[in-house]
């Protein structure tokens, strides 16, 4: 088991935020990386919101993600078929999986239960690696991802608040966040 899964989500949101029973999934991004952080694989996938389909301008604002990609993608159920079926090669060497914070654990329980949907995921541990990196670093609050890169010397690479971009970048934390052992 040397594999960890990074998982960032975008989700329907407005400014001020909604509550996590109030917001869908437009956006999943996930990196498969070895104990260093390194990439071996990756997945990423557009949501087509159901309750909500219009993403709002404050949503579009912060994402840069395109109503008319929403427009043509697939509903959670149908992408997070695809999205297991590409994780079941890499399962029987997954420790665990991994996001910064605990939003991205909790919106995909909430989706699971409200899809009726199945995930390996369930079975593995969680690690909230924004709690685990500010332990890890003494700090008195947890920081945002982009103050826990400057703190380790390293730049955001890539596009803010797109959930590849996010996963990739939480996932090169991973290796100062989780033990060797662990």
């Amino acid at each position: 088991m040397d594999k960890w899964l990074v998982i960032d989500l975008e989700a329907t949101t407005d400014e001020g935020g909604w509550p996590v029973e109030d917001m869908e999934i437009v956006e999943i991004g996930a990196s498969l990386v070895d104990r260093d952080g390194h990439e071996l694989d990756h997945f990423q996938r557009s949501v087509r919101p159901q309750r909500r389909p219009c993403l709002t301008n404050f949503c579009r604002e912060l994402t840069h993600i395109a109503q008319a990609d929403i427009d043509s993608a697939a509903p959670l159920p149908k992408v997070w078929s695809q999205f297991e079926h590409w994780l079941s090669s890499h399962r029987s060497r997954l420790a665990g999986w991994a996001s910064w914070g605990d939003y991205d654990r909790q919106q995909l329980e909430q989706e699971w239960l409200r899809h009726g949907l199945s995930s390996s995921l369930a079975a593995k541990p969680h690690l909230n690696l924004k709690q685990r990196f500010a332990d890890t670093r003494q700090l008195k609050r947890a920081v945002g991802l982009k103050t826990a890169l400057q703190l380790a010397g390293l730049s955001f690479q890539g596009q803010q608040h797109r959930a590849l971009g996010d996963a990739r970048n939480t996932a090169r934390l991973l290796p100062l966040a989780v033990p060797p052992d662990a």
